[in-house]
C-alpha cells in the first residue's frame, strides 16, 4: 500500500511563505484563500519566550471529519490517503468547513484575482468550477498522480512531488510515501522526535511536525 504523507521541520521553518507563494501560483487561489499558510507563534514566559514558523493546511486525515459530513459524498479519501472533493458533487453547503479542526477548508463565490487583469498564471489555471464550492489543498495530486504514470517518485522528483515542497528554501517541508520504511517522511519520522496537529481529536493527520532529534538510547 501507499500511505502520501508530509512533514515539516520546525528546526527549518523562517516564515519566508514561498510555500504559500508556490501553491498560490500552482493553483491560483484567489486573494484571501491559502491552502498552504505559515502560522508565526510565539511560545514561553518573558524573558524566555520562542518564536516558530508552522506550516498548515488541509492534514489529509486517516478520519477526515469533513467527509463524515458532506450530504452529496463529494469529499472523497483515496486508498493511498489523500482526500479530495468533488466539484460536481459539492453543492456549497460549508458543512466540512465547520467541522475540519484545521480551518483547511475555503468557499470562495467569484472568481478572484491579485490584480484587476488576470496574470498569465492564474489565466491558465484558472477554474471556474472551484466556485461556490468547498476547495482546500489536495497534496496536488493531479502532479503526482500524473508523476506517477511516468514512472516518477513523489518526494523524490520534483515533477511529481507538491509545489510547495519543491520550493521550499529550507527543505523544511517533505513529502513522500509512509508505508515504505525507506522513504524520506519514514526516516525522519523514525529518527526525529514529532507531532500531530490536534492528534488527540482521532483524525490521524497525515501531516507530521518535527521539533527536535530523537535522544540517542545507551
Amino acid at each position: 500500500m501507499t500511505r502520501w504523507a508530509m512533514v515539516a521541520d520546525l528546526r527549518r521553518c523562517v516564515g519566508c511563505q514561498t510555500c504559500t507563494a508556490a501553491c498560490r501560483h500552482a493553483n491560483a487561489t484567489p486573494p484571501g484563500v491559502q491552502w498552504r499558510r505559515v502560522l508565526d507563534m510565539e511560545f514561553g514566559v518573558y524573558p524566555d519566550v520562542q518564536r516558530a514558523f508552522v506550516p498548515v493546511g488541509c492534514q489529509h486525515c486517516d478520519d477526515p471529519p469533513c467527509m463524515d459530513v458532506c450530504p452529496t459524498h463529494a469529499t472523497k479519501q483515496r486508498a493511498d490517503g489523500i482526500v479530495t472533493i468533488d466539484y460536481d458533487q459539492c453543492i456549497g453547503c460549508a458543512y466540512c468547513a465547520v467541522a475540519c479542526p484545521y480551518q483547511a477548508r475555503h468557499k470562495t463565490m467569484r472568481a478572484g484575482f491579485a490584480y484587476d487583469t488576470p496574470m498569465a498564471n492564474e489565466t491558465k489555471r484558472r477554474d471556474d468550477s472551484r466556485l461556490a464550492v468547498a476547495t482546500k489543498c489536495t497534496f496536488c495530486v493531479e502532479r503526482i498522480d500524473d508523476g506517477l504514470a511516468k514512472g516518477l517518485r513523489p518526494g523524490v522528483d520534483p515533477e511529481a512531488t507538491p509545489a510547495c515542497v519543491n520550493a521550499c528554501i529550507t527543505q523544511t517541508l517533505q513529502f513522500g510515501d509512509l508505508d515504505d520504511s525507506q522513504s524520506n517522511v519514514s526516516r525522519l519520522i523514525a529518527e526525529n522526535q514529532h507531532f500531530r496537529m490536534h492528534e488527540e481529536l482521532g483524525t490521524g493527520p497525515g501531516f507530521y511536525y518535527l521539533w527536535d532529534a530523537k535522544e540517542a538510547v545507551s
